[in-house]
């Protein structure tokens, strides 16, 4: 090839990784100024939280500080890693929470999350007695917003939770996918379970000092139903119960959701004659995914399941 051909040949390539770069970077900044286009649609915010107190956000948050571990494991599983800054003591999932800085547990350290500088703290309705609305007016009061996430007693008002939080973090599409495959893997459960025998189950949620149990209407008895199992615990909510109540009941199976609870019942002279204890049919199943409403909530129902009908969930 000629020497002028060779300088034509360069000069043209060189022309079209120009071109080409340029392209690049257009889309890229498209891509960017779509974001943020977006962004700024969906933005300034306002939802109204478990207290029934707007909150206003004129913009997505960038610094996220989460109370409750329920909340912790949707903002994770929203993709807000790097937005989270601040956490509880008692976060246990996702491995990432474990490396961010806690601001307390049982009581929460106001003068840290003041520090801190969130955009946003998302509390809990259940935790409000450590962290009060007393607290959480002075934090507003000096320009933090406080989001309090209802405390969740069926799968829906947890969809609407995780559609709350995603819409306050512009992450709704992301809020829509957790939610679409919680539904699925639910519906896989139910055709797995949909022709086995029906089961008598009692929930042990506590036993020191009085034995306390998940009654109906509760986050745990949906997980049940899904299960096509029976709560043997008529009564609403988390009643608690007396030894001669809990030997009477005597379900097929007892669960419980913390392991020294396995010896206080299997142990339990008073206990010896039913069923369960007789049919080595007490089990434990994990307490974080069957109490947390949260994206995890099938593999709650898979634990519960795994102690009911293991030869079914254990395949």
């Amino acid at each position: 090839m000629k020497k002028w051909q060779l300088l034509s040949s360069a000069a043209l390539l060189t022309l079209t990784l120009a071109a080409c770069n340029s392209e690049k970077a257009t889309d890229e900044q498209s891509a960017k100024d779509n974001t943020e286009v977006t962004e700024a649609a969906q933005f300034p915010v306002t939802i109204k939280d478990a207290l029934d107190k707007e909150i206003t956000l004129e913009k997505a948050p960038e610094r996220i500080i989460t109370l409750a571990p329920s909340n912790t494991e949707i903002l994770f599983g929203l993709g807000l890693n790097d937005e989270i800054i601040a956490v509880n003591d008692n976060d246990t999932y996702p491995e990432a929470a474990l490396s961010k800085e806690s601001v307390g547990g049982m009581e929460f350290n106001l003068e840290q999350i003041i520090s801190l500088q969130p955009d946003l703290v998302v509390a809990h309705e259940s935790g409000l007695y450590s962290f009060n609305e007393q607290a959480i007016a002075q934090l507003e009061s000096i320009g933090i917003p406080v989001f309090v996430v209802k405390d969740a007693k069926t799968f829906e008002e947890t969809y609407e939770t995780i559609e709350q939080i995603g819409k306050l973090t512009n992450k709704e599409k992301e809020a829509e996918e957790m939610i679409a495959s919680i539904k699925e893997g639910i519906e896989e459960i139910e055709v797995k379970v949909a022709d086995l025998e029906e089961k008598s189950v009692f929930v042990v949620v506590g036993t020191d000092p009085k034995l306390y149990v998940a009654g109906q209407e509760t986050f745990i008895s949906e997980m049940l139903e899904v299960l096509n199992v029976e709560n043997a615990v008529p009564e609403l909510g988390w009643p608690q119960y007396s030894s001669e109540q809990f030997v009477k009941s005597n379900p097929d199976i007892i669960l419980v959701t913390y392991e020294n609870d396995l010896a206080a019942i299997e142990e339990n002279d008073a206990y010896a004659e039913m069923d369960a204890v007789k049919n080595a049919n007490v089990k434990l199943v994990d307490s974080d995914t069957t109490s947390r409403q949260g994206p995890r909530i099938v593999e709650g129902i898979e634990s519960i399941g795994e102690a009911i009908y293991p030869e079914v969930f254990n395949e």
